[in-house]
């Protein structure tokens, strides 16, 4: 039976060009970039190579602002901790509802600890108010953090004006986001648009690099203290040997991932619209959640199914070799309804019944139709046995 993978979102396959970058640095260039030996000037000069790809990646900027780490969720950690230590006078910090819980539950432990957190609200699209936004910025605000695009939903948040808000509300603000779902789907630029980020956070096994790499981007100047202790790597601010490598597969991912925006904007969007459309047409009480938003990235299609139970369609679709998921992996082992449908205030009928599908640049149009033959048979079959769906009528019960 075929695979069709669709869990993007989750983790992405290992590209062939970034695997074979990488296989030096298992086998002949092994040694430890910290060594004084010539023989690790190899590695040593492999990292900063990798280090110049990304800030070319990220719109030019100095490479010395970025240091690697071990994921996307040690990056949030690392950021958020970070700023909180070298800013002991102000207690009071801003995020969202809908952030990945790498940042959501720093924020919830950062409450415990007496910091003031304000949790903004989404609306039904899963969209920001940039009003609420702008009333909750205060003169002891330390840190903004919101994700350029969510994880679940695909939903994306006007970081610029945000950051130019913050910015312009008090100069003292860090503003902070978790960009790992927008690298490579939408064009970031440190640089430009960006330039009033601080700290940008993103990992490499979702653009086709491998698990166990990460990056975090902390801008000249910004206040901010190191956050893994215990050696001199990465200028002093991370200690631990560096993943030699994961880095240099990240940095080849890194360049092929903003290579491929475009690829993402038209083809990729153009196969995640027709699959839409055409669930839209085929299942009865079907919401796609942040479908009217302003911005959802290209990749993403979020599925609010009425009246059953989304683990019972993903096992159905994993039995037809279709690799989905309900949300969030780091979330997926719990029965709980998803917090970002929660705070999207999703029915009770459907809430349970989510399903994300999320393509990369490896899907194809035969992917689309095997979805399209699968999907809508497996949601009739499962509501037949649904006490929440009358069958004769087709429709929800009331």
């Amino acid at each position: 039976m075929q695979t069709v993978y669709v869990d993007n979102n989750a983790t992405t396959a290992i590209a062939p060009e970034v695997l074979e970058v990488m296989q030096p640095y298992f086998t002949s260039e092994y040694y430890n970039p910290s060594s004084m030996y010539s023989a690790a000037r190899t590695p040593a000069l492999a990292i900063q190579a990798a280090r110049e790809t990304v800030a070319r990646c990220l719109g030019g900027i100095n490479p010395e602002q970025l240091l690697f780490t071990g994921s996307a969720t040690e990056s949030n950690n690392t950021a958020l901790f970070g700023t909180v230590l070298a800013n002991p006078a102000r207690r009071h910090i801003i995020t969202t509802a809908v952030e990945h819980p790498s940042v959501l539950e720093i924020g919830k432990e950062l409450a415990r600890r007496g910091h003031d957190v304000t949790f903004l609200p989404v609306d039904r699209n899963g969209e920001l108010s940039v009003d609420d936004y702008v009333r909750a910025l205060r003169s002891d605000t330390l840190i903004v953090s919101v994700m350029m695009a969510n994880n679940e939903t695909g939903v994306c948040y006007p970081i610029a004006q945000l950051a130019r808000l913050a910015k312009e509300t008090d100069a003292g603000i860090v503003v902070h986001s978790d960009a790992t779902q927008a690298i490579g789907k939408l064009p970031v630029d440190l640089e430009s648009d960006l330039q009033h980020v601080d700290l940008l956070s993103f990992s490499g096994h979702k653009i086709h690099a491998p698990k166990g790499v990460g990056v975090l981007f902390v801008r000249q100047g910004t206040p901010w203290r190191p956050f893994i202790l215990g050696g001199h790597q990465e200028l002093g601010r991370r200690a631990g040997t560096e993943n030699v490598p994961y880095i240099v597969g990240l940095a080849k991912a890194c360049e092929l991932a903003v290579a491929g925006v475009a690829d993402e904007q038209t083809r990729v969007r153009g196969l995640r619209d027709r699959l839409q459309a055409t669930l839209e047409e085929r299942i009865p009480a079907l919401e796609i959640n942040g479908k009217a938003a302003a911005l959802r990235l290209p990749n993403t299609l979020n599925l609010a199914v009425h009246g059953i139970e989304g683990e019972a369609i993903l096992y159905e679709l994993s039995r037809h070799g279709i690799c989905a998921s309900s949300g969030s992996a780091c979330t997926s082992g719990t029965l709980d309804p998803s917090h970002v449908l929660k705070a999207m205030q999703v029915p009770f009928t459907a809430i349970h019944g989510s399903v994300r599908i999320s393509l990369s640049r490896y899907n194809d149009e035969a992917d689309i139709e095997r979805i399209i033959e699968v999907l809508p048979a497996v949601v009739a079959r499962l509501r037949k046995l649904s006490p929440y769906w009358d069958g004769k009528r087709n429709c929800l019960k009331i």
